[in-house]
């Protein structure tokens, strides 16, 4: 078994004040093994966790069709650790914090 992609390259963008009062914090972009993905929400859920929104499409009828994902809960939470363990570095430093 190959050992999975690493995410590097991590970068945040803050979302406005009366976005994160909603539990949307902000958009990162990184590198995951090849790819490089953007526009993955970043937000908090109602009893406090963080978690990644993956982008996705809605069609007409309303229906969700992701345009990236996980293959499955093990990689999206080995995915969300990265990117969160790299954030708390980096906000630290900005004395910003999800």
């Amino acid at each position: 078994m190959s050992e999975s992609p690493r995410v590097s390259a991590i970068r945040f963008s803050a979302a406005p004040a009366r976005d994160v009062r909603s539990g949307l914090l902000g958009w990162v972009s990184f590198i995951l093994g090849d790819l490089h993905l953007d526009g993955v929400a970043v937000r908090k859920t109602r009893d406090g966790r963080l978690v990644l929104s993956f982008p996705e499409r809605r069609d007409a009828r309303g229906n969700r069709h992701p345009i990236v994902r996980p293959l499955d809960d093990a990689a999206r939470r080995q995915i969300e650790a990265e990117v969160f363990t790299a954030l708390q570095l980096d906000l630290d430093r900005d004395e910003a914090r999800p």
